[in-house]
């Protein structure tokens, strides 16, 4: 079981002590396959995204080798095209069961990727990195729109989706200043990356109608933010518009309004969004409200309907375990996850020919 003193790093007071950080790391080790893969849960699906998210929490626990198996597991498995399948049941490669492959999914490695490395200094790894990262922007830039959005997927037949969704797109935004920045440390300059970036950036922060109307859902409220295009004082105005219409006081984050329901890694990646627009108290306080999803063995609930008192679905993610890690790291001070989600020192694009 992972020791309480690797956790230190991630006490909270109110949210985590380090023995409660080591039993949720430990649940994240658990459900990790001894091939890297880690599922939602043992007999669920993985999906690319949120693999790579929980192995993002183990590099912010100190758990670096574990982290770096999930990261072969996607090198390992990448798809000709430079995606990966949307799901894969219980993290076996040969069994995909969703074979659309989502283009903020594919992104996402490039911040995780780009994460390990601030987390362990391991040019080695970069260097091993470097061909999938290059080839899964190359694939998900394939479905950037005129507009500067980014198509959401391509079916199983190859046929691309164009419609985007905001929440993905911003995904995609901070996965491409990733890439930009293991670029840069490698000296590669990536010059159409960098228009790609400008013109998503652009997209996302003044030209809604781009996007399908998901504004229902809170990941299309905060993503903007989290992901790193939306800030200052245009990020306080998005989240304090609609704070009312999805914070329950007391509770978390509802998924998707007028829903009872209030989900872990909503309320975890709000969190984290709130600390980026440097709203710090804000975060600690969602944070220590969804401590009513933890359960005994240290992993959390993934959601829990209020009007019934109920916990549903009645499953432990590794996601939802994985987004309140990083989100206690970041206020915690880890550089590395500072770095990834601040976005401070990450590059900014160019800016669309419309905005020079």
């Amino acid at each position: 079981m992972t020791s309480p003193g690797r956790t230190e790093r991630l006490v909270l007071p109110g949210v985590l002590t380090a023995e409660q950080a080591a039993r949720t790391v430990a649940g994240i080790l658990a459900t990790q396959r001894t091939d890297g893969a880690i599922p939602w849960f043992r007999g669920h699906h993985l999906d690319p995204w949120d693999h790579t998210e929980a192995a993002m929490a183990l590099d912010a626990a100190g758990e670096h080798e574990r982290a770096e198996a999930a990261y072969d597991w996607l090198v390992r498995h990448q798809n000709q095209d430079g995606s990966w399948y949307a799901a894969y049941a219980d993290g076996d490669a040969a069994a995909p069961t969703d074979r659309g492959r989502e283009t903020n999914f594919c992104a996402y490695l490039a911040v995780g990727a780009w994460h390990h490395y601030l987390s362990t200094s391991d040019e080695t790894f970069l260097d091993r990195m470097w061909p999938a990262v290059h080839a899964a922007i190359e694939y998900v830039l394939e479905l950037q729109q005129p507009g500067g959005e980014v198509g959401w997927k391509r079916e199983d037949d190859g046929t691309p989706v164009r419609d985007a969704l905001l929440t993905g797109s911003s995904s995609v935004y901070q996965a491409l200043r990733c890439a930009l920045a293991m670029a840069e440390q490698r000296e590669e300059p990536q010059p159409d990356w960098e228009l790609a970036l400008g013109r998503l950036g652009h997209a996302i922060r003044h030209h809604p109608e781009r996007f399908l109307d998901k504004s229902r859902y809170s990941m299309d409220w905060y993503y903007p933010v989290l992901g790193g295009a939306v800030r200052g004082a245009a990020a306080r105005e998005r989240i304090d518009a609609d704070w009312d219409r999805f914070v329950v006081p007391g509770l978390g984050v509802r998924c998707v309004v007028p829903n009872p329901w209030v989900t872990g890694g909503e309320s975890a990646e709000l969190a984290l969004a709130l600390w980026a627009m440097g709203e710090s108290d804000r975060a600690v306080t969602i944070l220590k409200w969804i401590q009513h999803l933890r359960a005994d063995n240290g992993m959390y609930w993934t959601g829990y309907v209020f009007e019934d008192d109920a916990i549903w679905p009645r499953e432990l993610t590794s996601w939802t375990a994985g987004s309140l890690l990083l989100a206690v790291a970041a206020l915690g001070g880890d550089e590395a996850t500072t770095s990834v989600f601040g976005g401070e020192r990450l590059p900014v694009g160019l800016a669309p020919d419309c905005c020079r």
